[in-house]
């Protein structure tokens, strides 16, 4: 998949994300008419991750928030009660447009070499569309509360067992050597980290993010195919 189809098939579900955010949120929302409040809460999140990005979430006051994304302090208190709420709605909303699609684009897949090189490839995708919100995830975890950074790791090393399972499926289907899955597993997260974390890196190297993920799936390939696959 090249990463123009895969921002289609994003939009195509961004709606839908939208919806079961404010589904889930509603009892701390108090505009009632859904519309607006989907369109409000994608500019409240996008200017969040601007700002914090660039001075910290915990330096963002709500007077911030409010001047950047044109909203009155009213508004912005109609949406959620504090700064806390914002945050544990916008990291709900990144994991589960993040969890949603990486699943299904996988079970589209039969056999475990293809599911590897999709779960690789959708990550860094999801990582590049959406790469304010990763940042802003793996930067700001330390300054989280208590109960944010375990959601935060529990995040993280739900998508490590993804890799960990596919490659034990493939070692049981005889595609995948046998070895430490888990440790694998990690060592692919890190490399998809470090796309999001250094995007400098690349862009002086004129690498995309369609290059990096054929040359990184080229790699792990080469590393876990059992001889003769």
């Amino acid at each position: 998949m090249k990463y123009n189809e895969f921002l289609k098939i994003l939009s195509a579900f961004k709606e839908e994300f939208s919806r079961e955010s404010l589904f889930e949120n509603r009892d701390k929302i108090r505009v009632k008419k859904d519309s607006s409040v989907t369109k409000n809460l994608e500019r409240i999140f996008d200017t969040t991750l601007v700002i914090s990005n660039k001075k910290g979430f915990q330096a963002m006051t709500m007077r911030d928030l409010s001047r950047e994304a044109g909203l009155s302090m009213g508004a912005l208190y109609s949406y959620f009660s504090s700064k806390e709420v914002l945050l544990t709605m916008l990291q709900h909303h990144g994991r589960s447009i993040t969890k949603n699609i990486l699943e299904r684009q996988i079970k589209i897949e039969k056999e475990p070499a293809d599911k590897l090189i999709t779960a690789i490839k959708i990550h860094l995708y999801l990582s590049e569309a959406m790469q304010p919100w990763f940042y802003f995830s793996y930067m700001e975890a330390r300054n989280l509360s208590e109960q944010e950074q375990t959601r935060a790791i529990e995040s993280e090393l739900y998508t490590e067992r993804i890799f960990e399972e596919i490659l034990q499926e493939g070692e049981i289907a005889g595609v995948f050597q046998s070895g430490n899955h888990q440790l694998t597993a990690g060592i692919i997260k890190a490399m998809l980290q470090d796309w999001y974390l250094k995007r400098w890196k690349y862009a002086k190297r004129n690498i995309s993010v369609e290059r990096y993920a054929e040359y990184l799936t080229g790699m792990i390939e080469a590393f876990c195919l059992s001889p003769g696959n």
